[in-house]
């Protein structure tokens, strides 16, 4: 317990700093946003294919 009241005593500069701020999106990583995501139906789609032929 010594060692946490420092803590309790000094709160202040924990939280002495700025949030960060999310950028938006690029055209760039929409685009591989969206081949990743065709890429993914695709393979779900050849895996359905591959377990329904058993």
């Amino acid at each position: 317990m010594r060692y946490f009241l420092p803590f309790l005593l000094f709160p202040v500069p924990a939280f002495a700093f700025d949030r960060p701020i999310p950028q938006p999106q690029t055209e760039t990583a929409e685009f591989w946003f969206l081949v990743a995501s065709v890429a993914l139906i695709a393979a779900l789609a050849a895996v359905h294919w591959l377990v329904a032929r058993r």
